[in-house]
């Protein structure tokens, strides 16, 4: 699917894309990069679920597993009506990636299903969640596929679903799923990793760049899990100033600055940050295109394409959702001198406490919060150099650069273990 401008919207086959290009660099084994171009597996069920009024009504779903050549996969559930297929591949690829980039023993998996959370009850949510599990359950496993919240999924999702897992095992199996409450072997500092991940690269970003990054500018696109705590952590981390954020419904703008705690308590009272008080409606589009030094896309993918890239200006792009930028839309940025934090690695801060939460349910031993954020920061800080040095050296942009790092780490265990 393309949009009216020739833009590939497609995003599995922007991911595709994205990998030629760094085996193109790699001047990767061409069997090796076919086999890299596809899903290793994927399982599509058909879930039956109760609802409230006594209909029965019939979802569909997805688990997609990537790549495991360098360990099992892991990656997200999505509940959303838009689910496609072609979007769960896409993601899959990116763990594949965003696992390797960040250097963690895992492999790339994801999952979904076609339904609208917002319009189900608890216990209709309930109900379909363990119904995934009971279809999807025979290709899970600490050893195999080990799921974790997305989109509309939640810590107490997460719950059911290793509730599930553990009947139809015998016996608890925490570990096969992350994101879970602290209670039932949740880590210490999940909640906002993903976004705590992506303020790290920008910090170090900045530094590279000699931005100051106390009193610069933020716009957030997208005001979710991520979104929220990029707003609250970039005051209370780097000294920013967020001047705007936008959900589903609408954005707002206030060049003086807002308060984000305030902003998340309109938002939780009104269902959505617009009509908060003091501050001018902008929409989900021109938010991206407001004067800003960093613009963090936190909604999701094809956000940023062959339309409206040109318009799009900050010194920095900090991408906490996944493929919010199109092919084009990289193009435009790197030929504007926009320096781009791409979403396998300004994200990765998610699945690296998701995998420390599976190492912390293997030894039945937890950490507390101060040591999840200094060896978050470790892996996020040492990623961020290797694709800065790694895009210096190749004189490439920064997204081929994580493709290179993560391409050929993935490529090197399919190599050792003699697949291809």
């Amino acid at each position: 699917m393309a949009n009216q401008n020739g833009g590939e919207l497609n995003p599995f086959k922007i991911a595709q894309k994205q990998l030629d290009k760094a085996a193109a660099v790699l001047g990767l084994d061409p069997a090796i990069h076919a086999f890299l171009r596809e899903p290793l597996r994927e399982l599509h069920v058909t879930l039956p679920v109760k609802m409230d009024d006594g209909s029965t009504k019939i979802f569909k779903g997805f688990r997609v597993q990537y790549n495991d050549a360098r360990g099992p996969t892991k990656g997200g559930i999505r509940f959303h009506s838009q689910e496609t297929i072609d979007t769960v591949r896409a993601l899959a690829a990116w763990m594949t990636w965003k696992c390797a980039v960040v250097d963690i023993p895992l492999g790339g998996g994801k999952g979904g299903v076609v339904c609208n959370p917002k319009e189900m009850s608890p216990g209709e949510l309930e109900r379909l969640s363990r119904a995934y599990i009971r279809q999807v359950g025979r290709i899970l496993g600490l050893e195999k596929d080990v799921p974790a919240p997305d989109v509309y999924t939640t810590p107490q999702i997460m719950a059911w679903m290793a509730d599930e897992y553990a009947f139809l095992k015998g016996h608890n199996e925490f570990g096969v799923i992350t994101g879970k409450p602290l209670e039932l072997g949740g880590s210490q500092g999940r909640g906002d990793a993903t976004a705590r991940g992506g303020m790290i690269t920008i910090r170090e970003a900045a530094k590279v760049l000699g931005i100051d990054t106390q009193g610069a500018t933020m716009a957030i696109q997208g005001f979710g899990n991520a979104g929220q705590y990029a707003a609250t952590l970039g005051i209370e981390l780097l000294g920013l100033k967020i001047v705007a954020v936008s959900d589903s419904k609408g954005g707002i703008y206030n060049p003086d600055g807002l308060d984000p705690d305030d902003v998340i308590k309109h938002k939780r009272e009104t269902g959505s940050v617009i009509n908060y008080p003091g501050a001018k409606p902008v929409s989900n589009e021109e938010i991206l295109e407001l004067p800003v030094d960093i613009l963090a896309p936190s909604a999701l993918e094809n956000q940023i394409t062959a339309r409206n890239a040109d318009r799009i200006r900050p010194k920095i792009v900090s991408e906490l959702a996944n493929g919010p930028t199109t092919l084009e839309g990289d193009d435009a940025f790197y030929k504007n001198g926009v320096y781009v934090l791409p979403d396998f690695l300004c994200n990765a801060g998610g699945v690296t406490v998701s995998y420390f939460e599976m190492v912390q349910n293997a030894y039945d031993y937890y950490w507390d919060l101060p040591t999840v954020h200094e060896r978050l920061d470790i892996k996020m800080t040492t990623a961020y150099h290797a694709v800065h040095e790694t895009a210096q050296r190749f004189e490439i942009d920064m997204r081929t650069a994580a493709y290179v790092i993560a391409v050929d780490r993935v490529a090197t265990a399919v190599r050792l273990r003699g697949w291809v």
